[in-house]
């Protein structure tokens, strides 16, 4: 008779869930990594700090908006959705905006949505359409300041990943645009390079976004204490809460308590103010470094050219 017994205090089914998409996240990313590292050829010449690195959420905390809206209004424009499909993205998106908080309905009804449209089509188009709606919309829709936090932690010589609910395939192409070591994102299934039209785990999202993050940080030998990670919402406190320093960009009101009572860095982009600083600002540190670093290249340059 076997003595092992069901406990009900296991995983919950949402749980298993987030776990396959976090663990589908990590090895789409650094599968997507490899690639691009294979078809450039070269290896850096910037001294590697690879022990830490940083995580950054995309809508609201990279990108101005929602990127999953800014694609759709490209496929839209190319006839891949109709307007109404268009208009209901958005809509959700606003009252996301204004309430702060998801709801379930609205993303499982958007998944269904989303999962439809790829269903039969190749990986390798999305892809492409990634590319062409990434220069003609969401270029422009990068916020600064956020950027130069990523600069900071790549001048440093550190990893610097976006993480996302939007497909894999979409976000890699923001990595790519932006010069950043790569993607984690939600993973749709494919076979032999077609979508199947179902998911791998669930959307990458919460819960998703943490085993993702942890999940890479094994396979790529990081120490999490290390690491830096950023989000505007509420919902991506699991992912803040793994690293050694998180700071809320832009955030909705429940995160913007979240970190004052934690002692986390808020940065606030939207208003132009100067940011309020709660706790060590250890991303302005690693950028000092990282500027005082280039300003002494900079100077041997121009002391080898006079």
């Amino acid at each position: 008779m076997s003595n092992f017994s069901y406990s009900p205090f296991g995983p919950s089914e949402e749980e298993v869930r987030a776990n396959l998409a976090g663990a589908a996240s990590a090895d789409a990313a650094l599968a997507l990594h490899d690639a691009e590292l294979a078809e450039a050829g070269e290896d850096s010449e910037i001294l590697r700090d690879l022990t830490a690195a940083a995580f950054f959420d995309v809508d609201n905390t990279m990108v101005q908006g929602a990127s999953i809206v800014h694609f759709a209004r490209g496929l839209a424009a190319r006839k891949y959705f109709k307007t109404s499909d268009l208009v209901d993205m958005a809509w959700k998106q606003v009252k996301f905006r204004v309430t702060g908080k998801e709801s379930q309905g609205d993303m499982a009804s958007g998944k269904e949505k989303a999962l439809s449209f790829i269903a039969g089509r190749p990986t390798a188009e999305l892809a492409a359409l990634g590319e062409e709606i990434y220069d003609e919309i969401i270029a422009d829709k990068i916020w600064p300041g956020t950027r130069a936090l990523a600069q900071m932690h790549l001048d440093a010589g550190q990893q610097v990943w976006l993480v996302t609910a939007t497909p894999v395939e979409l976000a890699q192409v923001i990595a790519k645009r932006l010069g950043l070591t790569g993607a984690l994102g939600t993973v749709a299934e494919s076979v032999d390079g077609v979508f199947t039209g179902r998911l791998v785990g669930d959307i990458l999202h919460g819960l998703g976004k943490a085993h993702a993050v942890r999940s890479l940080a094994v396979r790529e030998g990081l120490n999490l204490k290390r690491c830096t990670a950023y989000s505007d919402s509420h919902n991506d406190v699991p992912m803040l809460s793994l690293v050694g320093t998180a700071v809320a960009i832009n955030p909705d009101s429940d995160l913007r308590e979240v970190a004052k009572n934690r002692g986390w860095e808020i940065r606030d982009f939207r208003t132009g103010r100067k940011a309020a600083k709660i706790g060590v600002p250890t991303a302005l540190a690693l950028g000092a470094a990282g500027g005082a670093a280039a300003a002494i290249l900079t100077r041997k340059r121009d002391a080898r050219a006079s």
